[in-house]
């Protein structure tokens, strides 16, 4: 056997790991979810060592896959109010529940005789998640613009766009760029008048907005199975079901319905493939570690880390509208904020969302930019910066609003980073698309090098750039961006 050094390797990856940002203790207010419960991250790692060779592809092999699926699955189904015909599927994310949604709707609609390209309807706000499901599967995206001021989607202008070509509607439980509840009820209804399969994304509000309540301590409203015209849910596991990346649930209303999100072959000599996700081999551990996390917490355990989401969101919008030159969007359900400049005082008491951020980063809280989107209406909403505030957020609500006061201190009055100053600073752009090395140029020649881990410290002036170009170009640049930070060099 070849001899190795595992202190070695392993002192090497706690020295790469040191670089990354902090996972734990709620410095970063995006992309992780941390329950404060030490011990819960150490069942799921054990979680996770014990199903570490199983392959999840066979789980008449692997008999333990299928009890860890139907248990997750029937968790899942009971917090969202399906009954027995509410049945579903654990995938590798979000992303891939959300892919899911849209093949088995494109297949229910071909069924019952759809012919051509159909059409995806959703608000502007809808995860990208669809717009990726949109261009992989062969479906146009028809996006709705929302509220510029609130973020919010009225139903009536989804409602207007339902036709026969429509094989999917969407609406989400909460959006993600702002936290808006979109008006479930009043599109599911319609969808279901008209034959609309509607998917409710809950992927960041499935596990926590069955126990989330109004200011006046009312429930939200019904989002979930309990609405009739909704035929399918996702919630992701790894966001506030706290369990590591990637684990999703997808539940589909109806045995028949959900059968067509399957992909089964037996045209080749090998064995038989039956698929019900997009992977084939995968991965136990993240199902391993949900289930495992589900068995200690029970609904009892979830209602308690939503309540601390639930004080410390509440608190952190009062921070929020309390300094002078900021506003929060809209009314948001769940625990997420999206921050805007407030443009009702003067300009010099003026707050810009993206210098905020940048200062804050400075401070060691990781706020996450949103560029500003023009909509199809001729409307624009603003640019933002986004806050997902989970249970530990609670503890350190005091430090937190010091960083965020003194950073909105620093930059009162300073304007919006230039668009055109950000332009001004590309080199000429030949005509058709890029090659790899002329998008390298540009993005060197605009202070990001492409070619090692992370971004600028400030990436306000990245966002500007993000915002004024061209979206086909900022999409062609930034694959530019992450495929040379993964290249060998």
């Amino acid at each position: 056997m070849t001899s190795f050094d595992r202190n070695a390797i392993l002192a090497r990856l706690s020295a790469l790991r040191a670089a990354d940002a902090p996972t734990h203790g709620g410095h970063v207010l995006s992309y992780v979810y941390d329950s404060g419960i030490a011990e819960l991250d150490e069942l799921a790692a054990e979680a996770v060592r014990l199903v570490q060779p199983v392959n999840g592809l066979d789980p008449t092999t692997f008999t333990s896959v299928a009890v860890m699926e139907r248990e997750v699955l029937g968790f899942a189904r009971e917090l969202l109010h399906g009954g027995d015909e509410v049945v579903g599927s654990v995938t590798s994310g979000g992303t891939e529940s959300c892919l899911l949604a849209v093949k088995t709707a494109r297949e229910a609609w071909r069924t019952a005789g759809g012919v051509g390209r159909p059409r995806i309807v959703a608000p502007v706000t809808v995860h990208a998640a669809f717009h990726k499901a949109a261009e992989y599967f062969d479906l146009d995206l028809d996006l709705v613009p929302v509220d510029p001021q609130t973020g919010r989607l009225e139903a009536a202008g989804l409602i207007e766009r339902l036709g026969p070509d429509v094989a999917l509607a969407v609406v989400s439980a909460p959006s993600y760029p702002y936290g808006s509840l979109d008006p479930v009820e009043e599109v599911a209804a319609a969808c279901d008048d008209g034959g609309v399969d509607l998917h409710v994304d809950a992927c960041i509000g499935g596990w926590i907005l069955p126990f989330w309540r109004g200011a006046d301590g009312s429930a939200v409203p019904p989002w979930d199975f309990r609405v009739a015209g909704v035929t399918s849910v996702s919630a992701d596991l790894h966001k506030f079901g706290y369990a590591p990346k990637g684990a999703s649930v997808l539940l589909q209303r109806g045995r028949d319905r959900q059968r067509l999100q399957y992909f089964a072959t037996t045209g080749w000599p090998g064995y038989p493939v039956v698929n019900p996700t997009l992977l084939g081999s995968k991965s136990a551990g993240a199902l391993a570690a949900s289930w495992a996390i589900i068995q200690a917490l029970g609904a009892r355990g979830f209602a308690e880390l939503a309540e601390s989401c639930l004080r410390a969101t509440r608190a952190l919008a009062d921070v929020v509208a309390d300094i002078d030159g900021l506003r929060v969007v809209g009314s948001p359900t769940g625990p997420l904020l999206a921050v805007a400049t407030d443009d009702t005082v003067p300009e010099e008491e003026r707050v810009d969302p993206h210098h905020w951020a940048d200062r804050a980063r400075r401070r060691g809280w990781y706020l996450q930019l949103q560029p500003g989107l023009g909509q199809s209406d001729g409307t624009r909403l603003p640019h933002t910066t986004h806050l997902t505030i989970t249970p530990v957020t609670r503890d350190r609500l005091d430090e937190l609003e010091a960083a965020l006061r003194a950073s909105a201190d620093e930059v009162r009055g300073e304007p919006q980073v230039d668009a055109e100053a950000a332009l001004a600073a590309l080199p000429p752009l030949g005509a058709g698309a890029l090659d790899s090395d002329t998008a390298a140029g540009i993005l060197r020649a605009v202070g990001i090098a492409g070619d090692s881990p992370g971004l600028p410290s400030d990436q306000a002036p990245l966002l500007a750039l993000i915002d004024a170009l061209p979206r086909p170009l900022t999409e062609r640049l930034l694959v530019e961006l992450l495929a040379r930070i993964v290249e060998p060099g």
